[in-house]
């Protein structure tokens, strides 16, 4: 199957870890490819086997975090019939899978130390072994790997073997986060926000709008390439008016009603004040005063309440601002748009006006 993500870019820095990798493909060593999630790194790894003289042979992706470790071995190395329970045939490895081809292993860094161990023989002497079995077999595989973990930190600590660093270094290309290409940044929004205007049916691409833009351009993409195709196709698909889509939601899980973390008390249940003599409740805290809705008089059903809060809050929180919108929203801890659906659903939008 095709893939229909492409390899985007136009800032010095993308480019050089690029070319870097160009030049690695034709050449038979092992390449490890290392940055943030969401960088790109499976699509780098692909590049480096389209490029290489390896092209029309097979490419076997396995991710090692995806595996329990007493899976690991079995799922590189294959196993016999009756190596262990549950093996009731034998079953090749991605090793022999990808034989003339590349192993591309994303997640290098979570191998354990016994694959690891069987990674480097496999590696220095292109030989492997069935668990269950004595006999090698000869196989012709390039490695790339890939980690979002500094290597070096964790041969250091012990958790990664330095001469199985040493053997799958040979050349390292190191991808830059999307906050360190910017001029990136539209580029891709462009590419994503087209493809989904075609996919939901637009006659054409309307482009962004300068709110969205500025949000787009400020923001710092803690979730790279990955989260800005989320963000620009979610905005695309919620868009209903004409002309450029300019409102996004970088958080989708925003909300005044998300649920609030549990709170874990370091005092025991059995610790809490007790009623007062005459067997009223004890008096709630100062914070929590404020929240607790009317008992006797006023609306007495639930939803009634809840609007009825929400509007004092944000006209509350509107004047203590001098009604400027943006500072509200920020205060509130809600994007811009989502006070301004709010503002509209309590018929506030001309507060201070």
């Amino acid at each position: 199957m095709e893939r229909t993500t492409q390899v985007i870019g136009q800032s010095s820095s993308f480019l050089d870890a690029l070319e870097r990798a160009s030049r690695a493909a034709g050449l038979d060593r092992p390449v490890l490819v290392i940055g943030e999630r969401g960088t790109g790194k499976e699509l780098v790894a692909e590049r480096l086997h389209r490029l290489s003289p390896r092209w029309d042979q097979p490419l076997v992706i396995m991710n090692c975090a995806a595996l329990p470790e007493t899976l690991i071995e079995a799922e590189l190395f294959g196993h016999e019939a009756g190596a262990f329970t549950g093996a009731t045939k034998a079953r090749a490895g991605r090793f022999e899978e990808a034989d003339g081809g590349t192993l591309f292993l994303d997640e290098l860094g979570t191998l354990s130390m016994a694959a690891q161990d069987r990674l480097l023989r496999a590696v220095e002497y292109g030989e492997v072994t069935r668990i269950g079995s004595s006999r090698p077999i000869q196989v012709d595989v390039r490695i790339v790997a890939a980690t979002n973990e500094h290597l070096p930190a964790r041969v250091e600590q012990g958790k990664f073997r330095a001469d199985l660093l040493d053997r799958l270094s040979f050349e390292v290309v190191t991808l830059p986060p999307l906050r360190a290409r910017r001029s990136d940044i539209q580029v891709l929004a462009d590419f994503f926000g087209r493809r989904m205007a075609a996919e939901i049916g637009w006659n054409d691409w309307p482009g962004w709008g300068p709110t969205a833009l500025d949000q787009l351009n400020n923001y710092e993409w803690p979730g790279n390439v990955r989260e800005l195709r989320n963000v620009v196709e979610r905005a695309v698909y919620r868009w209903e008016q004409e002309g450029p889509v300019d409102a996004i939601e970088l958080d989708p899980f925003q909300s005044p009603y998300r649920p609030r973390p549990m709170a874990h008390s370091a005092v025991p249940a059995a610790a809490a004040p007790a009623a007062a003599a005459d067997g009223a409740a004890p008096e709630a805290p100062e914070a929590d005063r404020t929240l607790v809705a009317p008992q006797a008089d006023g609306p007495r059903d639930f939803k009634t309440r809840v609007a009825n809060f929400e509007r004092e809050l944000l006209t509350r929180a509107l004047a203590e601002h001098r009604f400027n919108q943006r500072a509200t929203a920020e205060a509130l801890g809600l994007t811009y748009d989502q006070l301004r659906h709010a503002l509209k659903r309590h018929e506030l939008l001309g507060a201070g006006g």
